[in-house]
C-alpha cells in the first residue's frame, strides 16, 4: 500500500493520498486549508489518479480544499451526513476565517461549492473504491458526523482517525457540535474496541497504535474516560 502524508495550513492537518500501488488509483483524506496544491503536486509526482475524497468530518482544517479537488479530478466526496452541512457553512470554528484570511489570503464563501457528487455514509458502511475496501466506523463527540475509515488491504490494521484520537491525546469536543459524554463512549467503544496493532493515522501529529494509545494516553484510562 502507498501512503503519502503532509500538514496543511495554519492548523497543520494532515492530508493523505492512498493508493493500493506506488502508481495508479488513489482515495484522497480530509485535503483541508492549503492542501490543493500539495495534492496535485504529489498525484502528478506519482503517476496517481484520485478517485474519490474522504472525510473524516466537518472542520474547516479537514475539508477546505474538497470541492476544488472533486471538481479536478471530476470525483465525487464521502462525508456523514451529520457533518454534510459544514461543506457549504464550514466556518464554525471559532476564527476560522480570520486564519484561513491569513494563510492564504483569501477566505472562500461556500454558498455553492459542496462538492456536485456527495455520498452520505453511516456507520458499518462498507465499500470499494480505488481497489482499496473502506469500512466507516461513526465515531462522535468532536463532531456529530465523525467517522473512522478502516482500509484494506495492509500489512496491518489500518485506521484514519481526523480529530477523533491523536498520539497521546483526543479531539476537543468544546468546538459547535462538539459533546463529552458522546465522545466519551465513542472513545471506550470504537477507539478502544479496535484491535491492539490497529495503526492509527490521525488528523494530526504523527502515528500511533491502539495499544501505544490504551498504554499511555491519559484520555484513554479509566480515570480519563470518566472525565468526559
Amino acid at each position: 500500500m502507498f501512503i503519502a502524508s503532509f500538514p496543511a495550513g495554519p492548523w497543520q492537518t494532515n492530508c493523505y493520498l492512498v493508493a493500493p500501488a506506488d502508481a495508479g488509483p488513489c482515495l484522497v483524506l480530509d485535503p483541508g486549508v492549503g492542501a490543493y496544491d500539495t495534492v496535485r503536486a504529489l498525484v502528478e509526482e506519482h503517476g496517481l489518479a484520485p478517485q474519490g475524497v474522504l472525510l473524516t468530518h466537518g472542520h474547516i482544517d479537514h475539508l477546505y480544499s474538497a470541492a476544488d479537488v472533486c471538481a479536478t479530478y471530476d470525483i465525487g466526496c464521502w462525508i456523514h451526513p451529520a457533518d454534510r452541512a459544514r461543506l457549504t457553512d464550514p466556518y464554525l470554528i471559532p476564527g476560522a476565517r480570520e486564519l484561513v484570511e491569513r494563510a492564504l489570503g483569501q477566505a472562500h464563501d461556500f454558498a455553492d461549492r459542496e462538492p456536485a457528487v456527495v455520498h452520505e455514509v453511516a456507520d458499518h458502511d462498507r465499500f470499494g473504491l480505488a481497489g482499496l475496501e473502506i469500512e466507516v466506523l461513526h465515531a462522535p463527540g468532536h463532531t456529530p458526523g465523525s467517522v473512522l475509515y478502516r482500509v484494506a488491504p495492509a500489512d496491518r490494521p489500518l485506521v484514519f482517525t481526523g480529530d477523533v484520537v491523536f498520539a497521546g491525546s483526543v479531539g476537543r469536543v468544546d468546538l459547535p457540535g462538539g459533546d463529552g459524554a458522546t465522545m466519551g463512549r465513542t472513545l471506550r467503544s470504537v477507539v478502544l474496541g479496535l484491535a491492539d496493532d490497529t495503526v492509527l493515522l490521525p488528523g494530526h501529529g504523527g502515528q500511533t497504535t491502539v495499544s501505544r494509545e490504551r498504554a499511555s494516553n491519559p484520555y484513554l484510562t479509566n480515570e480519563g474516560l470518566t472525565s468526559f
